[in-house]
């Protein structure tokens, strides 16, 4: 009954993290913007967590590259399950301008699976909402709440 009520109130709450594989940090900064009372994601109950440990939602942006691949994968590795991974920005999806790079590994999806992708070099404000609203129906959806 108690774990019932429990998951109830987590799916009204859900806390992301943000992890950066590597961008320029343009969407880093959209990102931290929609927390902000201009857009105010907050009014659907999500925070900002600062450990993985308490993540429910994992915002990648940035190609993944060399240097980041192994430390991006322990950090979402922490995130208990069930997660919803969100791919942020043109660079996970498809490595953008540093396609080719070498120091660039690939797209984000080579490594772990992607639920949901947002487009845009940065992506507007309003698709990285409409994004956040598909990852919180998947994670309900993942959950079994109705």
């Amino acid at each position: 009954m108690l774990d019932k009520i429990i998951e109830k109130s987590r799916i009204k709450s859900p806390w992301i993290y943000h992890v950066n594989a590597g961008s320029c940090n343009g969407c880093d900064i959209e990102l931290i913007a929609l927390l902000g009372p201009r857009f105010d994601v907050e009014r659907f109950g999500v925070k900002l967590t600062g450990t993985p440990k308490h993540a429910d939602i994992v915002f990648v942006t940035g190609p993944v590259t060399a240097q980041t691949k192994d430390r991006m994968l322990r950090v979402i590795s922490q995130v208990p399950d069930p997660k919803v991974i969100v791919s942020l920005g043109s660079c996970p999806m498809s490595c953008n301008v540093f396609k080719g790079s070498y120091s660039v590994v690939g797209p984000l999806d080579k490594w772990v699976p992607v639920d949901v992708s947002i487009g845009g070099c940065p992506p507007k404000p309003e698709a990285m909402i409409d994004g956040l609203i598909k990852a919180l129906d998947i994670l309900k959806e993942k959950r079994g709440v109705k």
